[in-house]
């Protein structure tokens, strides 16, 4: 009887690790099949999936995602420049201030961040519980980018006026990649929209070139902080990848933004769980 009981539990415990691994792996084909469409959008689904799906710890989520979103916006990036739609000498230029601030970010103020980040009381905000509040704020603001109803016109309505300050901007966006481990597209395209003169589909071409030198740059400063899982890491990149090649394939069957704002909502949705559960589970 006993035998049986434990032949049960470790068969049921096989099939729902599968299912898991199943649904996590579907989220990165669907992770592919957007950041193709919107030009970094897709990427602010990594790090809950790696988190909360696959059970990772934040801070080496936000690492993973780095690799992981770099990589696929990588092979997106040569579908683009195919068609013409990547001006390399723009995305280069535009990509040295942030991929400074990822690349310092992710060796330097992560691994400086201390495990408790403050205390309150009897209430204590941990590292991880910080590094995912952050991330539910920019998931907000990507939703809010995706649900808003935007012209070219109005994305190009950008409040910087030089190129300085656009520099320092983008310095700061290389920060906020560094610490949640998200491509930054929504954040990107408008400054190529507005300071480069780019029209909308080169923009999101070229912000994928950006967000790979981006990524993948920035993930070198986790490498000698982390262990790295290189054979899950590469399985779940290669799926993402497939996900940009079927973006490919289903682009002239499906409405871009009617898909958009879907993921815009599911995005929203995500945001406001990721906030119940860091606070109140």
């Amino acid at each position: 009887m006993n035998t049986n009981i434990i032949f049960f539990s470790i068969f049921t415990t096989h099939i729902l690790i599968s299912v898991t691994e199943l649904i996590g792996y579907t989220a990165a084909l669907i992770i592919g099949v957007v950041l193709g469409i919107t030009g970094g959008g897709g990427s602010i689904l990594t790090v809950p999936v790696l988190v909360y799906i696959l059970n990772y710890n934040p801070i080496i989520a936000t690492a993973y995602s780095l690799f992981i979103v770099g990589t696929t916006a990588g092979f997106g990036t040569i579908q683009n420049f195919k068609k013409g739609l990547v001006v390399p000498k723009t995305a280069l230029l535009f990509a040295i201030p942030s991929v400074i601030g990822v690349y310092l970010t992710r060796k330097f103020i992560v691994p400086g961040i201390p495990d408790v980040v403050f205390y309150f009381g009897s209430l204590q905000l941990s590292k991880a519980t910080f590094l995912m509040l952050l991330f539910a704020i920019v998931m907000f603001m990507t939703a809010y980018s995706m649900l808003k109803t935007q012209r070219e016109e109005d994305l190009i309505d950008f409040k910087l006026k030089s190129l300085v300050l656009v520099n320092i901007k983008l310095f700061f966006v290389g920060i906020l990649i560094g610490l949640i481990g998200a491509g930054g597209g929504f954040l990107i395209v408008p400054v190529l929209l507005k300071f480069a003169k780019l029209p909308m589909r080169k923009a999101i071409g070229t912000s994928l070139l950006i967000i790979t030198v981006n990524s993948l740059l920035g993930f070198t400063g986790d490498i000698q902080n982390l262990s790295i899982d290189w054979i899950f890491l590469l399985s779940f990149s290669l799926i993402s990848i497939i996900g940009i090649f079927i973006r490919l394939y289903i682009q002239n069957f499906i409405n871009e933004k009617h898909l958009k704002k879907v993921f815009g909502v599911l995005v929203l949705m995500m945001s406001m769980f990721i906030v119940y559960k860091e606070l109140f589970s």
